[in-house]
């Protein structure tokens, strides 16, 4: 009885470690304020990963030279539901991103929209059937 006390104790310590762990290690939007940006970006790179898919681009500043940025979306999880692939994006795409901007002045947007060089606007958000 005093084995199966320990092993339950051992069992439940070990599922309340693990769970803090994985909540604790995701993150929220915090570091993004209210101010909402728009910019034509020229994709580097798409990641299409845990936890939050990321976009690397480039923006031309008002010297029109290139400046690196750093976008932020959902997880893959969501966007593939909403059509989205790890394909959506190749280096040298056109984009217009609109979202709010790091906190810290950073160059950094939490992504809220994404138009393509097409006039498409990409759901950046999961599409959910009823």
């Amino acid at each position: 009885m005093m084995q199966l006390k320990a092993v339950l104790l051992f069992l439940a310590t070990a599922t309340i470690t693990l769970f803090g762990i994985s909540t604790y290690s995701h993150h929220g939007f915090a570091i993004y304020g209210s101010e909402t940006i728009t910019v034509q970006a020229t994709i580097r790179e798409f990641r299409f990963i845990n936890p939050h898919v990321q976009l690397y681009f480039d923006v031309l500043n008002q010297a029109n030279e290139p400046e690196a940025w750093q976008g932020e979306l959902t997880a893959p999880n969501k966007l593939a539901r909403a059509g989205w692939t790890k394909n959506s994006f190749r280096p040298g795409d056109t984009v217009e991103i609109s979202g709010q901007i790091a906190k810290n002045g950073g160059r950094s947007i939490r992504v809220r929209k994404i138009i393509t060089a097409d006039g498409i606007s990409l759901p950046v958000f999961e599409r959910v059937d009823f």
